[in-house]
């Protein structure tokens, strides 16, 4: 049995207590805390707590806890390449072919699943961290992620992620070589028409578009390829791809977008598992406010070898 004490911060005043531990202890449900504080388990400034309790700002709530987490990730010990590492935030060089978080047919083997491992090596018990993704990238994209610790650093940095606050910039390999050396594409994306379709689009007649704007430098030119530098204004879904496809410039390497909109192979369902062909997208460099501090942070890092790789398979092309 372990002991918990946790101080009640401004925003969560008023909450029931059991939905404040649940801030907290991330890998508990709300039913199995509210359990734990009608055994008693639970007090608030050394007071035993009612489970229809409200907590207060500057209270003290402490739980023993009995039991272990009742959803927690599988932790799995992968390899990760951490850039930064402090009590609330890790900052994490992602490789090609792994999954932000369980879904669909990818319910183990994803970042989620190794950064949970890693955190259970941090605390006393398994469980009472859990790993918080506030952006993502695709599996085939490789690049810097940042991963928070703690529920308050994971609700402020999605906050700035969802406000577009962070700076996050690629590189990318594209297909020929742009009549442009700096170019603005701000063009809507949405899904793609078509029922059940996974895939965006750029073109007037995507469903629920939302404004998307990538701002594009070209860094080098090399004949049948270009390496580009993209910064994001917005994080719409495969919003690089598309928009660098969109206008004739596909990332080298893209299974699905082509040159102006067309798309070169339909996602394979029916069980299928999708291909493991990376593309030539990386996130290079990410800059952020620290949750806590409010200091700035910012990373960068250098695609790796199988990013190059794909500009021979331009020039086979």
């Amino acid at each position: 049995m372990h002991r918990y004490l946790f101080i009640v911060e401004p925003y969560l005043s008023g909450v029931r207590v059991d939905s404040f531990l649940c801030r907290h202890l991330r890998n508990y449900t709300s039913w199995r805390l509210h359990r734990m504080v009608g055994a008693g388990l639970v007090s608030i400034d050394d007071l035993p707590a009612e489970t229809d309790q409200r907590v207060h700002r500057g209270q003290r709530v402490a739980i023993h806890l009995l039991e272990p987490p009742d959803k927690l990730l599988t932790p799995e010990a992968i390899a990760l390449d951490i850039v930064y590492e402090d009590p609330w935030l890790l900052v994490i060089d992602k490789p090609v072919g792994l999954v932000a978080h369980p879904v669909g047919d990818y319910q183990s083997g994803t970042l989620s699943n190794a950064v949970q491992e890693h955190l259970d090596q941090q605390s006393v018990a398994k469980g009472i961290l859990r790993p918080g993704i506030v952006h993502r990238l695709d599996r085939m994209t490789s690049g810097l992620i940042v991963v928070t610790k703690d529920h308050l650093s994971h609700r402020l940095l999605s906050a700035d992620f969802q406000e577009g606050r962070p700076s996050k910039s690629y590189l990318a390999l594209i297909e020929g070589e742009p009549d442009f050396e700096e170019r603005v594409i701000d063009l809507a994306i949405g899904q793609r028409p078509g029922e059940n379709s996974v895939l965006m689009s750029a073109k007037p007649g995507a469903r629920r578009s939302r404004s998307a704007r990538t701002d594009v430098v070209v860094r080098q030119r090399c004949g049948n390829y270009s390496l580009v530098e993209c910064l994001l204004h917005t994080g719409r879904n495969h919003q690089i791809r598309v928009h660098l496809a969109e206008i004739g410039h596909p990332v080298v390497g893209d299974e699905y977008y082509g040159a102006h909109g067309t798309i070169r192979s339909a996602p394979r369902f029916d069980g299928e598992e999708p291909t493991d062909k990376r593309h030539a997208l990386h996130a290079s460099r990410l800059s952020f406010q620290h949750p806590i501090f409010g200091t700035t942070l910012e990373f960068t890092s250098q695609p790796p070898a199988d990013f190059w790789e794909l500009s021979q398979l331009s020039h086979a092309e």
